[in-house]
Order: C-alpha cells, then sequence, then structure tokens
C-alpha cells in the first residue's frame, strides 16, 4: 500500500548507470527536473574506489560486492517450456550490478561501436544468401536505426567515456592501423590507443602472420589523463588490473560515478534516490498514458513518484520485467509468436584457448587493463562468408589481457589435477607463462528463447519472479565451434608447449554454473512495427508515447561486441529525440 506522494517531477528514471546518468545530464540540460530512482545502495568513488580496499579480490571477485545478491532479487531459469522453471540461488553465468553506477562501476572498458551490417542483420543475410538461410524459428530482425544515424551519437559517447583507440577510417580517409572492417568515423578517438601487454603483441604478430587483421580494442581505460566535455577528469591507467567487478581507485575506467555524476551533481534540476526499487509503472485509466512509478524505499515504505516522462534505464532482464509486472504491453507468447514483451531474449556465446609456455617466456598476466587487449574482427558479423558454413553470426577475437587475479587465475595444463600438492606446482609454474584467447560470439534470437512471469516463485514484494526460458541452439554451437578453430589456429601460430581448447560440443545445454559475461540483452526489442518490437526507433513504447525503454533490452538479437558503446549511443540517439521532437509535440515520434 502507497503510504505517501512524493512532489511531481517533469521526468522520472528508472535504474542509475550509464543509460541513466546520460538521460539525466541530457534531460536537466533540456530544462527538465528529473528524479533518478536505484534500487541500489549510493556507490561513488569513495569508498568503492578507494585503496586499497577497493582491490580486495575475495571482497569483489569471489563475494561479489558490487553485484546483486539473489536475497535481494533474482529469476527462475529453465531450458524449454516443458521443463519446470527453478529459482537461480546463486548468480555465476551473469553478474548483474547494483548501485548507483550500475554495470558501468564494475564493468571491464571495452568500447565498441557496432558493424552496420548488426543493425540490419535480416535484411542484410536475405540480401546476400537469400531468405531460406534463416532457420525458420530464428526471430532476427533490424533494428530500425541505421549506423550514419547513430555515429554522432557514438563520436560523443567516446568523448564522454574518454576512450582510447586507434581509428582506421575518418570521414573517409585511412588514418592508421585501426580495424580496417570499421565503418567511417566523423572523429578519430579522443585519447591515443593503450599500449600493448607482451601478450597481445604475441597474438598480434601470429594472427597477422594467418592473414588476419590484428587491431587495439577500443577501451574506455584512459591511456592518458584527460577532462571530458561535462568537465569530468580521468586519470591515466596504471595496468593495474583491477577493472572487471571492481571500482576504479585510479579515476582510469570510464564509470558512470566518474564521466557524468559529478556534472550532474551541479544541477539543481536532479535529484538521485538510492535504495528505492521500483515495484511497476502506473498508466491511466486509458492504458496509453504513464503517470508515474511505485517504488519501495529500504525501510519497506511503498511511494509514488509521478512524473510527465517515464524512463526505464534499468538492467536489461530488468526492464522487459517492470513491463509485464505493470501490464504493459502484450506479453510474448511462443507457441502463437504474438506478444512482444519478453521476445528475443539472448546472451552471448563464448569460448576460449588458453597456451602454456616454457619457463623462459613471461607474460606477466597480473599486469593488464580491462579494455586492453589486440583483437582480430575477421570472422565477426558478415565480415567472411557465411554461405557454405551454415550458420549465422560470428565473433570477434581478442587476447584481452585485463589482469590475471592471485585467487581466480589458476590456469593449468589438461592432465593436472583438480587439487593436491601436484594442482599447486602447476599453478605455480604456469602462472606466468600463459595467454588467453577468447571468442566473443554472438547469439541469435530463437522463437522459444523468451522473458516471461513465473507462476509458482514470488519476491518477497509479492510479485511474481521474472522467468528465462533459454538453450543454445544448433546455429550457436556451429557458429562457436567454427570461431573456436579458427582461434585454435592463431594460438598454435604463437608456439606454446601446450594448448587447452574450450568450445561447446553439439547438444551441450547451457550451463548456469559458469561465468560467460552479463551481457544479456533483448526482451523489449526495438524495431519498425508494433507487431514485432516493443519500442520504436527512437526507445519510445508504441502504445504508451511518454514511456522509453532504454538499454540492451532494445537488441533484437546478440552482438559479438561488449554492449555498452551500442547502448549508450542509443540513450543519446533518444535523448535528442526527446529533447528536439517529443517535448515540442508530445505523442507517438513514429506512426504504427
Amino acid at each position: 500500500m502507497v503510504s505517501r506522494n512524493e512532489k511531481h517531477t517533469d521526468v522520472v528514471i528508472v535504474g542509475f548507470g550509464w543509460v541513466g546518468a546520460i538521460m539525466a545530464r541530457e534531460l536537466t540540460q533540456a530544462g527538465l527536473n528529473v528524479v533518478a530512482l536505484e534500487r541500489g545502495p549510493r556507490r561513488d568513488t569513495w569508498p568503492e574506489g578507494a585503496y586499497p580496499s577497493s582491490i580486495d579480490e575475495l571482497t569483489h571477485n569471489t563475494r561479489h560486492a558490487l553485484f546483486l545478491q539473489p536475497s535481494q532479487s533474482t529469476v527462475t531459469v529453465r531450458h524449454r517450456d516443458s521443463d519446470v522453471a527453478a529459482p537461480y540461488r546463486q548468480l555465476a553465468a551473469f553478474l548483474p550490478g547494483t548501485g548507483v553506477g550500475g554495470a558501468g562501476l564494475h564493468w571491464s572498458g571495452c568500447h565498441w561501436r557496432i558493424s552496420p551490417v548488426e543493425l540490419r542483420l535480416r535484411s542484410h543475410y536475405e540480401e546476400r544468401y537469400g531468405k531460406d538461410f534463416i532457420p525458420q524459428d530464428m526471430t532476427i530482425q533490424d533494428w530500425g536505426v541505421s549506423y550514419e544515424e547513430l555515429e554522432p551519437h557514438f563520436a560523443f559517447a567516446e568523448s564522454v567515456f574518454g576512450t582510447s583507440g586507434q581509428a582506421y577510417k575518418v570521414n573517409g580517409k585511412i588514418v592508421g592501423d585501426g580495424n580496417p572492417f570499421d565503418a567511417d568515423r566523423s572523429t578519430p578517438f579522443p585519447l591515443p590507443a593503450m599500449k600493448n601487454t607482451y601478450s597481445a603483441e604475441l597474438y598480434s604478430k601470429a594472427a597477422a602472420e594467418c592473414g588476419y587483421h590484428p587491431f587495439r580494442i577500443p577501451s574506455a581505460n584512459a591511456s592518458q589523463a584527460y577532462t571530458n566535455p561535462y568537465g569530468c577528469q580521468m586519470g591515466a591507467c596504471t595496468f593495474c588490473g583491477f577493472c572487471s567487478g571492481y571500482a576504479c581507485y585510479n579515476y582510469s575506467k570510464a564509470s558512470p560515478n566518474v564521466n557524468i555524476l559529478p556534472a550532474l551533481e551541479r544541477e539543481s534540476r536532479f535529484e538521485l534516490r538510492a535504495e528505492c526499487d521500483v515495484l511497476k509503472v502506473e498508466t491511466d485509466s486509458s492504458g496509453k498514458k504513464a503517470t508515474g512509478v511505485i517504488y519501495r524505499t529500504s525501510k519497506g515504505e511503498e511511494v509514488r513518484q509521478t512524473a510527465d516522462i517515464v524512463i526505464l534505464a534499468s538492467f536489461a532482464y530488468n526492464n522487459p520485467y517492470l513491463l509485464l509486472l505493470s501490464g504493459i504491453g502484450q506479453p510474448y507468447d511462443p507457441k502463437t509468436g504474438e506478444g512482444t514483451v519478453g521476445r528475443n531474449f539472448v546472451y552471448q556465446n563464448e569460448s576460449g584457448v588458453t597456451l602454456f609456455f616454457g619457463q623462459d617466456k613471461f607474460t606477466n598476466p597480473f599486469i593488464g587493463a580491462g579494455g586492453n587487449g589486440v583483437a582480430i574482427d575477421d570472422f565477426n558479423a558478415d565480415n567472411f562468408d557465411h554461405g557454405p558454413l551454415g550458420f549465422v553470426g560470428g565473433a570477434p577475437i581478442w587476447v584481452n589481457q585485463a589482469g590475471s587475479k592471485p585467487i581466480s587465475s589458476a590456469a593449468v595444463p589438461k592432465g593436472t589435477p583438480q587439487w593436491g600438492a601436484h594442482w599447486k606446482k602447476a599453478v605455480k609454474d604456469n602462472f606466468q607463462h600463459t595467454i588467453s584467447i577468447h571468442a566473443h560470439g554472438t547469439n541469435m534470437a530463437f522463437r522459444d528463447c523468451y522473458l516471461s512471469l513465473d507462476p509458482t516463485y514470488s519476491d518477497t514484494a509479492g510479485r511474481p519472479l521474472l522467468r528465462i526460458t533459454f538453450n543454445w541452439h544448433d546455429n550457436d554451437v556451429k557458429m562457436i565451434r567454427y570461431v573456436t578453430d579458427r582461434m585454435a589456429d592463431i594460438g598454435r601460430a604463437m608456439k606454446p608447449e601446450s594448448m587447452s581448447v574450450e568450445t561447446k560440443e553439439f547438444g551441450e545445454e547451457f550451463d548456469l554454473r559458469h561465468y560467460q559475461t552479463t551481457h544479456i540483452a533483448g526482451g523489449a526489442i526495438m524495431g519498425t512495427s508494433p507487431k514485432d518490437s516493443v519500442v520504436n526507433r527512437y526507445l519510445q513504447h508504441w502504445d504508451v508515447s511518454n514511456l522509453f525503454v532504454i538499454g540492451s533490452s532494445a537488441f533484437p538479437q546478440g552482438i559479438g561486441y561488449n554492449p555498452t558503446g551500442i547502448v549508450a549511443a542509443l540513450a543519446y540517439w533518444s535523448a535528442k529525440a526527446i529533447r528536439e521532437r517529443y517535448l515540442k509535440s508530445p505523442g507517438p515520434m513514429v506512426q504504427a
């Protein structure tokens, strides 16, 4: 029961990660009063980024201090409709963030754009390979926005993040040894590319010898001191190796807390409330206008916050979850294919190769940065001929030396005992002499992978838990096995003493016990028609025009890259549309 009503505001934002911070900054600049609600605690560069407690591996990597705990909120999971979903009691495969900054506080820093092909994936594959090439149960589709439209927003986001990198082509002119598969850019990266680790140098040389096109990964770890357009400052990265899962103690990794929040805190129109868990979005009697949200405080008090504009900017699966709880839009039914909320849930499909070298070759894996490394894009997007291969999608392949930790990083050759004296010796002998190569693979959308409300389990507020129905398909397995074989070719060219290959076997099911990425997407996808999407090309809800749903939940299918770059660009794209179009004439910006 609602105990009180807060003062009406122009905009209420649910979630304060990258999307929430970007939208708050853009809309306060437009003269609007903005209230941002974050369900987790207040976090900032202090104390979360205070040295040396910020690099405590036991606290952060093992006990997941910056991540959502299942006791606070969890989901149920099953592989197929015929299974009974069970609650996920110990998060492992993916690790949602919580608190101010969200996943933007603990992410690694790989800051990619997206291939233009992936923004019109179905159209591209049908044009190049024919309509019959795409499996009937694969529900991929075009995003409804082009790379050219998003390019200025990619560029501005990079300037806000302080992204380090080397461009290949700027305004049609080749300017350096960047990624030759990249689309044209309007500006260079704001900072020079980071220095390569020894492992990245070895990988780059071997990949080139194999006929591929290595380049340095675009990184939101600052290669030198930087001040962004908001006046927020960053320090040069020291390659300490504590990025993913940690708040940066050196102000070197881009985060909402470092790169946007200091500017927002000077805005009188902005208010941030932490420990406010939004329970639902409220609508008027017509169901066509959002009137605000109801949230629960850490003391258990339920509060109503009314607003003219509601923006869902929370974690990927939480956006569609809130839509389902609020009864906004039609839930997706995989049997009929009707409905859109929860449709096209996707993940990321990874594999790896670990190389073991002799005692005379020191790779020093404890040195690193979250976004540092060398990649090839020869097998990403549609940069290679899929015709004879029989699958859709691909993966960048990289050596991303992010800093091996003394507890969690214990790579040992095959045949090593799993415990005891021999295991300890193998860890000691190999720790400084290994290199890991990874494929960061796409996951295509399928008819039977979706989100819904669980009929059995509920949370402490009495709400049904979100239910994830997901499993790998033959397309995923074919893709990752093919890319892994290419990755192994490069590994052999690096001439290790031995090599361990991790890959997906045919028939293997999605395994929740092992971490892959937190790159979950879909469920509230964008598109060109309300028949197969939740939001239009501006991330505006088709049915409720003053409701915007922004984040990786809008992805119609998985991509090969980390999602943060395209998520930020979409947020700036949507904010521009709100400022320049919606505020002048509130209502649908695209006719259904």
